[in-house]
């Protein structure tokens, strides 16, 4: 039935192409939208505290205990698409015997962690290390920094995912952001019972899409759609190919250890990766704002933002700033559009959160909304969902 669903979607491309120009699929610019309330607002993101003096392997324990029953529920989803596409079931077969000796190939403490979530979730190793890596494939965002002219630094963006993974036709949604709602979680992670940084995240994923080390710089990661991209890179990992590192893991280690915005642009610009990446990076000093372009192995751009030549803000969703987006899916212009109306003079929290309520800015496969100022160490996130009519990406 899933299956069935995908190819009637499959099917009305070419009239998605033509709804996404068309209102009431695309809008004006939102105005007044915050604080979020009324259709497109779920709820707020909950808070849960990450220690990190606790041994990897138990560390998650509190949260997986409070949320197994929603995490086992994504992952019998993950299973159920699985196996629509390869009824015999031999795909989950292979992961549940393939996948889970590989975790100890994982560098610590994300081996460590997975083996926890299986031991409290009562998942298979292998079932949730899929679970990790469909992040590096299935992500389309939007994440923007811009700066104000008092010099404060704004980092947003849009997490949508699960695109293609199902379609609801009762609901008019995409099956796994439904899912992924009750999962999403701010995190608070801490060492000597103080903050090092903040993330928005799923449960039971231990890398990270969207975070903040507070006073220092904001981080979120987009994925780049590439012919070299991340399917390449699982299938040489799974190979015995191990030269680089997850993207998310990488995003991680960035908000754990590094130090200051130009340690942080430096390692996100020179680790070898498994898939290419936009990595949109802000700092704590005025002019301090990016968008690395990456392939696996080598930064191809860094645009930075650039006041001098007014370059207030930097916008990126899914396609190369120098180039087209995909004629299926241009939610930059639209961003860009409602960026410019805004314009420098009133850019902040709240009409960054109209921005991102636009649509098709907001779409089907959008789960939650993260806001961050650096400076006030200002982190929210809101679970979001767009009503119809409304395009599905």
């Amino acid at each position: 039935m899933r299956g069935q669903s995908c190819c009637l979607l499959l099917a009305a491309l070419p009239l998605c192409t033509l709804a996404q120009f068309v209102p009431p699929y695309t809008e004006d610019c939102r105005r007044g939208t915050y604080p979020p309330t009324g259709p497109t607002f779920k709820g707020i993101v909950p808070w849960y505290k990450i220690n990190l003096d606790s041994a990897p392997r138990i560390r998650w324990n509190q949260l997986i205990h409070d949320k197994k029953v929603e995490l086992t529920n994504l992952i019998q989803v993950i299973k159920d698409l699985a196996n629509d596409l390869f009824p015999s079931g031999k795909l989950i077969e292979l992961v549940d015997k393939g996948l889970a000796p590989l975790v100890d190939t994982l560098p610590s403490p994300f081996n460590e962690e997975l083996k926890g979530i299986a031991d409290v979730s009562g998942v298979p190793l292998g079932e949730v290390m899929l679970f990790n890596v469909f992040y590096e494939v299935f992500t389309v965002c939007t994440s923007l920094i811009a700066e104000d002219r008092a010099g404060r630094l704004y980092h947003a963006r849009n997490l949508d995912f699960g695109l293609f993974l199902g379609w609801d036709s009762k609901n008019s949604s995409w099956i796994i952001p439904e899912y992924l709602r009750p999962l999403t979680v701010n995190l608070d992670f801490q060492r000597n019972n103080k903050t090092v940084f903040k993330s928005t995240n799923f449960v039971g994923y231990v890398g990270m899409l969207t975070g903040m080390r507070p006073k220092m710089f904001t981080l979120t990661m987009n994925e780049r759609f590439s012919i070299d991209g991340g399917y390449i890179g699982i299938i040489e990992w799974i190979l015995g190919k191990r030269d680089g590192i997850w993207m998310s893991f990488l995003t991680r280690s960035v908000l754990e250890n590094a130090t200051s915005y130009s340690k942080a642009k430096d390692q996100l610009a020179n680790t070898e990766m498994l898939a290419p990446a936009y990595f949109i990076l802000g700092g704590n000093q005025s002019g301090e704002g990016c968008v690395i372009t990456r392939s696996r192995t080598a930064s191809l751009d860094i645009w930075e933002l650039d006041l001098k030549k007014g370059t207030w803000y930097v916008l990126e969703t899914n396609y190369d700033h120098w180039k087209e987006p995909l004629f299926l899916d241009n939610r930059r212009t639209p961003a860009m559009k409602c960026m410019n109306q805004t314009t420098q003079a009133n850019i902040s929290i709240e009409t960054i959160y109209d921005v991102l309520t636009t649509k098709p800015v907001l779409n089907k496969l959008t789960t939650y909304t993260t806001l961050m100022e650096v400076s006030e160490g200002t982190f929210e996130s809101y679970l979001r969902d767009c009503p119809d009519p409304c395009m599905p990406w």
